[in-house]
């Protein structure tokens, strides 16, 4: 065994996991209920709600929740045997509780609350395509396999409390190529790390496997990904995180996060010394092989996450490795991370039952603005048809060694069950072969610079595409250097302008969980799951998300956005483009865009003439239809009654009588990938403290710190979390860093009393998030209160 050179130690945390539990009749505060499967007990100002399974969790993705009288309170807490939930919570609603039960997303599963009426299917849009380039055609080189396998304990990942874990990975090696390849790396999620072949039953709770029990080889659930990028000379590992998975629950603060991406570098480390020759044990196929310069990174679902993480764990190194390009694929973003200067492509699947609210998709949101010199390109692509579990084999009915699920639990839902003959749903196969699209193409449009597959993730070819049995929805940005920020579209701006003048409204987030950002809630639903850009994050749950502008209207209304003097001349871009989505009304509605010239000529084209941004998707219930802004492109080559070489102003205009939409980043933009590598930002960490409690109102102070001054200010949020007591509430609070200053202090309120408590010292998570002209280093503290009242 060894301890990983990437740990870094830290303490408990959630756990997650899937089942319905029934209904309990209604039990007062301190008594549990009727049939003993929860209860709620006063703490210290608030309520303890624990709930009891009749079994161990089944392991998923997103963390669990606990839902009071068919509302979620707050994360749960798991036991280390997977059958006991608990939350504190101030929330009132506890002390009247008649159900606990679990919830995912704020939803509890079969929950009818919040339906509304079923939408049409959106028609495809006569401008849609398919790739020039076969992303899966394999290419001239035969496959060699280079596996390696350690054992179940062989590594130690302060992430997981020094816990120990597998290392073991399948992989692929190009025959025959010439030089050093270009390495890719593949890290899948959380899902059940053990299975008894005999009697088809799966574990999650011990590591290495309870006798009887094998490890789940979810890591080899992408082959077919690989065989084609091998084929195409890349070498391809796959790792195994089983011991993560099994032990994510009570080992560490942040569901495993850190623990995945240093694994991710532990492996990247023993592949350096394959390369060099001086890892016993590691095929000889690897020795000279090995460009570790170049660099991709795809993780699915938790693992999504996790390869963020690694990402930005590399870049805090005294020499990285070149990690040029990160997917994540049906990811989770429980911290809310950016990721700039490296290009990204998050994949979403439409009908994921397991990250159902789309969480990933604020790894595109964040991180579009988080750095003014960002020179990569970033998509986020909405797989329609798609679930959570079937880009993984392994994952799969029918073809897995394990049991398995389709994880979209309702198979007579008319959008995405199986079972209804209105169902968009692709089949195993299908959504397998659009992963193997994708993960490929990706891979070989950054790294190897086929620009043929470029209209996969920008966009070039409107605001949909064909890939394989799927459509494909699309959001892109360009690299800095191919795009003309008109308005972001973010907040007041100087040289946007509104007619009438209060028609511009701007909005953020949802169900008034960011009151700090001084900007209305751009819905107040409750259904996290139809709003992947506003959702909250589960460590960042009241951060401000996805500032836009929100257009509504019941008479003509328009907008007018003015060109730099400078910057006047637009020829040299592919499009005009805006992002846009109709709000959560689904009312029908269109706009008009003209553009202006010098000379005061005007040409226009309307929203619906571009693609059907403006439409529905759907569905129906809390999870479906999603609202998601399309990304849409007036091409300036079509633009031929101005002089596009003098374009003044672009006006936004109402093209129908009322309506409602949701607009953001209004650019121009070219096509291009850019030079990605690790981010050179210094990396913001939070540090945490040891308080008394005292008798009434106080605080206590937290230290945001960066790795090294800025030159620009470094704005990011704090989020406190009161999951484990009352005496910090939950919520959020932006912290800017001036110039030239390493750290400033962040003071936290704390609500004391008189009273003995039960625990002496109460220990809550702080989070530092989203940040601008920075990255996340440690981005999470402690923060504990000490109960300072003498016992009676």
């Amino acid at each position: 065994m060894r301890l990983s050179a990437r740990s870094i130690a830290f303490g408990v945390a959630f756990a997650l996991g899937v089942t319905l539990l029934p209904t309990a009749a209604t039990a007062t505060p301190g008594a549990p209920s009727p049939d003993g499967s929860w209860s709620v007990t006063p703490v210290h100002g608030g309520y303890r709600v624990t709930l009891h399974l009749d079994r161990e969790l089944e392991a998923r993705d997103a963390l669990p929740e606990i839902a009071v009288n068919g509302r979620s309170v707050g994360y749960a807490q798991q036991s280390p045997d997977g059958r006991t939930l608990t939350v504190t919570t101030t929330d009132r609603t506890a002390a009247e509780a008649s159900s606990v039960q679990v919830a995912w997303n704020g939803t509890v599963p079969g929950s009818t609350t919040g339906t509304t009426s079923a939408k049409a299917t959106p028609k495809p849009h006569a401008s849609r395509t398919s790739p020039p380039v076969d992303p899966a055609a394999p290419g001239p080189y035969g496959i060699d396999r280079a596996d390696y396998d350690f054992g179940d304990t062989a590594l130690k990942l302060s992430g997981l409390g020094d816990r120990v874990v597998e290392e073991r990975a399948a992989v692929w090696v190009p025959k025959n190529a010439p030089g050093p390849r270009p390495v890719v790396i593949f890290l899948h999620g959380r899902h059940s790390a053990c299975y008894d072949p005999v009697a088809k039953k799966t574990d999650n709770t011990h590591w290495p496997c309870a006798d009887g029990y094998q490890p789940i080889p979810s890591h080899r659930g992408y082959d077919k990904s690989a065989e084609v990028l091998a084929s195409r000379g890349y070498v391809v590992v796959s790792i195994s995180a089983n011991g993560i998975n099994a032990q994510d629950n009570p080992y560490s603060d942040d569901a495993g996060t850190l623990a995945r991406g240093q694994l991710v570098l532990d492996h990247l480390d023993l592949l350096a010394q394959a390369n060099d020759g001086r890892a016993p044990g590691m095929s000889p196929l690897l020795k000279g092989r090995l460009d570790l310069k170049d660099v991709g990174l795809m993780g699915h679902s938790r693992g999504g996450e996790g390869v963020v993480k690694a990402a930005l764990l590399n870049a805090a190194l005294p020499r990285p490795y070149g990690i040029k390009a990160v997917l994540p694929l049906a990811p989770i973003d429980f911290g809310r991370e950016t990721l700039p200067d490296v290009p990204m492509a998050v994949i979403l699947p439409y009908c994921d039952g397991d990250v159902s609210n789309l969480q990933g998709q604020h790894f595109y949101e964040d991180t579009r603005y988080a750095h003014t010199s960002d020179g990569v390109l970033r998509s986020s692509l909405l797989v329609m048809g798609a679930d959570h579990n079937f880009f993984n084999t392994e994952w799969t009915p029918g073809v897995a060694v394990a049991p398995a699920s389709d994880d979209w639990s309702s198979q007579s839902d008319a959008t995405c069950g199986t079972n209804s003959p209105t169902s968009i749903r692709l089949t195993a196969a299908e959504q397998y072969q659009v992963g193997i699209d994708y993960v490929a193409g990706f891979f070989r449009l950054v790294m190897g610079h086929e620009t043929g597959l470029a209209p996969m993730f920008d966009g070039s070819t409107g605001t949909e595409i064909s890939v394989g049995a799927a459509t494909v929805y699309q959001e892109s940005q360009a690299p800095t250097g191919d795009r003309l920020d008109l308005a972001p579209l973010r907040g007041p701006a100087s040289n946007v302008e509104f007619s009438p003048a209060e028609a511009g409204r701007f909005c953020a987030s949802m169900s008034g969980r960011s009151p700090q950002s001084g900007l209305p809630s751009c819905t107040m639903s409750t259904s996290t799951g139809r709003f992947p850009s506003f959702t909250p994050a589960n460590y960042g749950g009241n951060v401000t998300a996805t500032p836009l502008l929100h257009l509504s209207w019941t008479a003509p209304t328009s907008m007018s956005v003015d060109l730099p003097r400078s910057r006047s001349n637009v020829k040299k871009y592919a499009a005009l483009t805006l992002r846009a989505a109709l709000d959560d009304a689904g009312v029908s509605a269109d706009l008009r865009i003209t553009v202006v010239d010098g000379a005061g000529r005007t040409q226009s084209t309307t929203v619906s003439g571009l693609g059907d941004a403006l439409t529905s998707f759907p569905g129906s219930g809390t999870l479906l239809p999603k609202t998601w802004l399309r990304t849409i492109r007036w091409p300036v080559a079509e633009m031929t009654g101005v002089k596009v070489n003098d374009l003044r102003q672009v006006v936004i205009s109402t093209a129908t009588p009322t309506g409602g939409v949701f607009l953001s980043d209004l650019a121009f933009q070219d096509s291009g990938v850019g030079e990605g590598g690790p981010s050179e930002l210094p990396q913001v960490s939070i540090v945490g403290t040891t308080v008394n409690e005292g008798d009434g109102p106080g605080t206590a102070t937290v230290t945001l710190r960066l790795s090294e001054t800025s030159k620009v200010p470094v704005t990011a949020s704090v989020q406190t979390l009161a999951g484990t007591g009352t005496q910090v509430a939950t919520g959020a609070q932006q912290v800017v860093i001036e110039p030239g200053r390493r750290e400033v202090a962040v003071r936290i309120p704390v609500n004391g009393d008189t009273v003995p408590a039960a625990t002496t010292d109460t220990v809550y998570k702080v989070f530092v998030v989203d940040p601008t002209d920075a990255v996340v280093g440690q981005n999470f503290a402690h923060l504990t209160v000490h109960d300072d009242d003498p016992a009676t």
